[in-house]
């Protein structure tokens, strides 16, 4: 680093021992597992369906809200667009969303997301006028006339 002048910052910095738990007893003295962030991702100790140790990552919960709240921030200023536009954005917002966080192991972030975005959707159609827009089975049939973009991994780490 120091060809590059370079310096680490101390505050940023921390060693992390990351490794697995060697048996119940640790779990039962409380011993939790370190993780840690990085670029958006929580790393943890996990296993794999087969039941092999692996290291998992999930949407780190510090983005995830900020995210949640960007995007429903987003909904509000954008609402008196026309449907099919107002779909059409979110579904690119969505799919940029997918294509970052769309990792193995992070399925259930990424669902949970399109999930709180359909309710900030519901909500700010049903504030575009003085009466209620939809009801639940009409925002049902709505999506089904512009549809949301579906989560999907785009990187597996099996590879």
């Amino acid at each position: 680093m120091a060809a590059f002048n370079l310096e680490l910052e101390e505050s940023k910095s921390r060693m992390v021992e990351f490794r697995r738990l060697k048996d119940n007893s640790q779990k039962i003295k409380g011993e939790k597992r370190e993780t840690f962030n990085f670029l958006g991702f929580t790393f943890y100790h996990g296993r794999t369906r087969k039941g092999k140790p692996w290291v998992k990552l999930q949407t780190s919960r510090k983005k995830y809200k900020m995210k949640l709240r960007m995007t429903k921030e987003w909904l509000y200023k954008s609402r008196h667009l026309p449907m099919k536009e107002l779909i059409m954005k979110l579904n690119m917002k969505l799919v940029g969303h997918y294509r970052y966080y769309g990792v193995s192991f992070n399925y259930r972030k990424i669902t949970n997301y399109l999930h709180h975005v359909q309710l900030f959707l519901y909500k700010i159609i049903n504030r575009r006028s003085n009466k209620r827009s939809y009801t639940c089975e009409g925002f049902d049939e709505m999506l089904k006339c512009y549809p949301l973009a579906k989560p999907k991994i785009y990187v597996s780490l099996f590879k």
